[in-house]
């Protein structure tokens, strides 16, 4: 258990919360004036006080229901929640696979609401002087800051920019510019992240995480806005790598091991997210996946409905000597921890790795494989004891290959950082090995669409497109991508950061896989305002398409 953390997180967010209630309750600018930075100590009570909101945000925001992890990936081409034939789910999850994307789908509400809470933490945090005397307090939460905005800007792009916490009687905010948003993000993270603390330590934001952080926009700043492509940012974004890369950090020995319930251990964690499902709980996955007579594997208590589903597209996209493939997903007969096979009403509890339909007829209890990727320890409550790996070190590997591949140079470096990322998950080393070819080459993944609309016992009436991955930019990298990070918010990204060669279109749109067809534009790039930002700002506009 996570000795060292929760005497950090638990305690130490205690105490901060206890320091914010009493002493940071409604800030006015009369309040601000009563503390003097320049006669005033900044204790270390008051630095947990002013960043305990802040951070306790990232973490609804990451890892709420219908955070980030969920609108990233149920979005994408590896995983989704279907209607689960005699169980439930379906509905927005539907849309959400299908991209039919509403202002009325929960996704869209949760991370603009958890995003701007954020950042209106942070704004109620700088509003006071005392926070603005310490450098390293101030520079972590503007670097928050920033993350929140970075956020808001890759799901929905046409967002308002606000800096100040009190305003006057209503004061009702306008959309930003997307590129002015791009630049106030650009211009906070280089103003501060040499100021941001060296040391690394879970759930502390360090200036290597602000580097990565960086490299991240600028990586994604020619997907953002593909009508004005400028490859300067991926040199920019190389040199924000090479400061990660040169940091304190190597590759964890296994893969697991950043994914395990204590991840304090890991090197290659540059940012990570701290959870205690007795202070602050949220990594639900075992309990979306897993089959309710499912738990009995793990033994773990929480509830299991068995709602995600893989598709099988995405699986076969794994070498079969890929020991992430096993370390990530569970398929086939479920036995007790016990060794007792698992049975449902007398039936063998196997998981099946076939589909049917998202919604026509849905998916039955028993098939998909399930997510095992985050430790499920027995007697917990599932894996929301789980930390999380927020940034880690492959990832900058991986996003300086893309880059040098981009930009086409240093080629023979880019292989070798891929490779370097795949050599724990193959016994024999050669396997691990990745070519330029391979790398610049089409994607493994079938993409089309691929259905079955008969019913369980009854016969087969598939519905099958071929589309292919040949025709994908640098695909081998995508496919890489994909199984480097799979639950890990990645996968929306870099769908729609690779393109169709020959097109303007990316992957997201421009490509069918299970039941979700392509379409021939963009606008689903960027996802809806809600409806209720939108109900309560006359000033906010609805981005084009919805």
């Amino acid at each position: 258990m996570k000795s060292r953390y929760i005497k950090t997180f638990g305690v130490g967010l205690s105490l901060a919360l206890a320091v914010n209630i009493s002493g940071c309750t409604d800030l006015d600018e009369t309040l601000y004036s009563k503390v003097a930075s320049e006669n005033h100590e900044f204790t270390d009570a008051e630095n947990a006080a002013s960043l305990a909101d802040v951070y306790n945000k990232v973490i609804d925001e990451y890892w709420g229901w219908f955070g980030l992890v969920d609108i990233m990936e149920e979005a994408s081409d590896v995983w989704g929640v279907p209607n689960r034939i005699g169980i439930g789910w379906g509905d927005l999850y539907v849309s959400m696979h299908k991209h039919e994307f509403n202002s009325e789908i929960g996704h869209f509400q949760v991370n603009w609401d958890q995003n701007y809470a954020g950042i209106n933490a942070c704004n109620k945090a700088l509003a006071n002087d005392a926070v603005n005397s310490s450098k390293s307090v101030s520079a972590i939460i503007r670097s928050m800051r920033a993350l929140y905005y970075y956020n808001l800007l890759d799901l929905y792009r046409n967002i308002p920019l606000d800096t100040v916490f009190v305003h006057e009687d209503g004061w009702t905010p306008e959309q930003s510019d997307p590129k002015k948003t791009f630049e106030f993000i650009e211009s906070e993270l280089l103003a501060v992240v040499d100021d941001l603390p060296t040391a690394v330590s879970m759930s502390s934001f360090n200036q290597y995480a602000g580097h990565m952080l960086l490299a991240k926009l600028y990586l994604n700043r020619n997907a953002w806005f593909y009508d004005d492509p400028d490859d300067s940012y991926y040199e920019k974004c190389l040199q924000h790598l090479d400061k990660v890369i040169e940091g304190p950090f190597t590759l964890a020995n296994d893969y697991s091991d950043n994914f395990q319930e204590d991840i304090s251990s890991s090197k290659e964690i540059i940012y990570g997210i701290t959870l205690e499902n007795k202070y602050k709980g949220g990594n639900f996955m075992a309990n979306l996946w897993c089959h309710e007579a499912g738990r009995a594997t793990y033994e773990f208590s929480g509830w299991a409905t068995g709602g995600g589903i893989v598709f099988p597209q995405f699986l076969n996209i794994y070498e079969p000597n890929d020991n992430r493939l096993k370390k990530c997903w569970n398929w086939g007969k479920q036995y007790k921890a016990n060794g007792e096979e698992i049975l449902v009403d007398g039936e063998p509890l196997i998981y099946d790795t076939t589909l049917h339909s998202i919604n026509d007829p849905g998916c039955y209890p028993f098939e998909s494989a399930r997510l095992i990727k985050y430790e499920i320890v027995a007697g917990d409550f599932g894996t929301s004891y789980d930390d999380i790996p927020y940034f880690r070190l492959a990832d900058a590997y991986l996003m300086k290959a893309e880059c040098l591949l981009r930009l086409g140079k240093n080629e023979e470096e880019a292989a070798e950082l891929v490779t370097a990322v795949r050599r724990r998950n193959f016994d024999n080393p050669e396997d691990a090995i990745v070519t330029v070819d391979q790398l610049k080459g089409g994607s493994k993944y079938a993409y089309g669409h691929h259905e079955n609309k008969g019913k369980q016992g009854e016969a087969d009436d598939w519905v099958i497109t071929k589309e292919g991955g040949d025709d994908i930019e640098l695909g081998g990298l995508l496919d890489e991508l994909a199984r480097e990070f799979v639950c890990e918010a990645h996968r929306r990204d870099d769908l729609i950061r690779f393109r169709i060669k020959g097109t303007d279109m990316n992957v997201f749109n421009g490509k069918s896989w299970f039941c979700k067809d392509a379409v021939a534009d963009r606008h689903c790039d960027l996802f809806p305002i809600p409806k209720s930002a939108l109900d309560g700002n006359i000033k906010l506009k609805q981005n084009p398409g919805y």
